[in-house]
């Protein structure tokens, strides 16, 4: 018999930590489920010197970083394919290892592989290397370990990354267009104020004539882009750049996230787009981890941290509260305003049926197809708001341009 010790988290989400007799992990892993609580780490005692000589080696060996999270989707699904046919983790580690470019992957791969060989879980050297892979990658990876389900946990945890791909791409497809317009739009706009109006000046001064208001504004506009304070051509061109800069820095504070995503879901068609997003990523999230065995107060945690999205944060903090003072989980969210009544209708019937991740995922589902079509109106609305917009500058040009022309062909004749 040994001794291990543990972290776990009990039924009312509270973390514990004791020792127990084993004659194995495994054998301890079945004791400390039997005692009621959900396992997250564990160690054998007087094993430490070799855990740590492992980690020593990892240390030496591997290394640490992101990865892109097409990356880590393709390592999913491979990892969950290898673990569904039976190989053990660590040849299926090896074998993942060996098939990847030199880079990030491979040496966090490598020193995965090495910590396993020194006595850690699977979850546990996912734990190192928090910038590849987040709290509720390791935790999902912790619970199929718990419950001896690993290989089912990594199909279902491959498939929410694909998921979470799938949607991301096709927003990002969406804009492509839109975004390729507009940056092609402001780099002619700006070579003609910077290349072309002045020629025109050089016209109208050889004339000596009075030029009309309009024209009088676009000169003025040119000599901006050329002698302004800063230059024209520099706010345009670095403008975008810095408003990304700030709109960062607003949402690095609590307050600031709170201000930014209140009024992006306010935004006529875009607020729309950016709610059915998040119900569907946090609802996805969540149902996720509660079919994957994570206690409920954990899994809301991880939610919560993952939501990208301050108000769905907000609200899900005082769901949290709520199931820990033993009420319901539809309540406060009906009361955030947040989400539509069929959803929160659908969180409570899964609430008394007991199938609340069933019915989180069918909810995201539906809001999957929802964004779907949201997206197609988004740039439906886009498109014809640019050729507007893009009309409107040419004509003020052409006309800006021509109207003083027309002045002199007129006096001549």
């Amino acid at each position: 018999m040994a001794i291990f010790a543990y972290e776990a988290m009990n039924q009312a989400g509270q973390e514990v930590k004791d020792e127990i007799d084993a004659v194995s992990t495994e054998d301890a892993l079945g004791k400390i489920r039997n005692l009621g609580y959900f396992p997250t780490r564990i160690r054998e005692k007087g094993g430490a010197k070799a855990k740590g000589e492992g980690a020593k080696k990892s240390k030496r060996r591997g290394g640490t970083g992101r990865i892109k999270p097409a990356v880590q989707t393709q390592f999913t699904r491979q990892l969950a394919t290898l673990q569904d046919a039976g190989l053990p983790i660590l040849r299926s580690l090896n074998i993942l290892e060996d098939q990847q470019r030199p880079g990030t992957m491979k040496n966090i791969l490598r020193a995965v592989a090495d910590d396993i060989e020194g006595g850690a879980t699977l979850s546990e050297a996912f734990a190192k290397h928090p910038k590849a892979f987040d709290r509720l990658y390791v935790n999902m990876v912790a619970a199929g370990e718990a419950g001896g389900v690993l290989d089912t946990i990594l199909i279902r945890l491959a498939e929410f990354k694909e998921k979470g791909q799938k949607l991301k791409a096709k927003i990002v497809s969406a804009m492509i267009y839109p975004a390729a317009v507009v940056g092609f739009a402001v780099t002619i706009v700006t070579g003609l104020m910077i290349i072309v109006i002045p020629k025109f000046r050089e016209i109208f001064n050889d004339f000596d004539t009075t030029l009309p208001s309009v024209t009088l504004v676009l000169l003025g506009v040119s000599d901006w882009f050329l002698k302004g304070m800063p230059p024209g051509w520099a706010v345009v061109l670095l403008g975008p750049f810095a408003a990304l800069f700030l709109f960062k820095l607003i949402r690095s504070s609590k307050g600031g996230a709170h201000v930014v995503d209140f009024i992006s879901l306010k935004i006529p068609g875009l607020g729309v787009l950016i709610q059915k997003t998040a119900i569907a990523r946090f609802t996805r999230t969540l149902g996720t981890l509660i079919a994957a065995g994570v206690p409920i107060l954990e899994a809301i945690n991880i939610t919560r941290e993952t939501s990208g999205n301050a108000i769905y944060a907000n609200a899900l903090d005082k769901v949290h509260d709520s199931i820990r003072e033993g009420e319901s989980f539809a309540g406060p969210l009906r009361s955030a305003r947040v989400c539509d009544a069929l959803v929160v209708n659908m969180i409570d019937v899964g609430e008394e049926t007991g199938e609340l991740d069933k019915m989180l995922l069918k909810i995201a589902d539906n809001y999957d197809e929802e964004v779907d079509v949201a997206v197609g109106g988004v740039v439906a609305l886009v498109e014809p708001v640019m050729v507007i917009c893009l009309g409107s500058i040419v004509g003020f040009i052409v006309l800006a341009l021509f109207m003083p022309l027309v002045s002199l062909m007129q006096s001549v004749t």
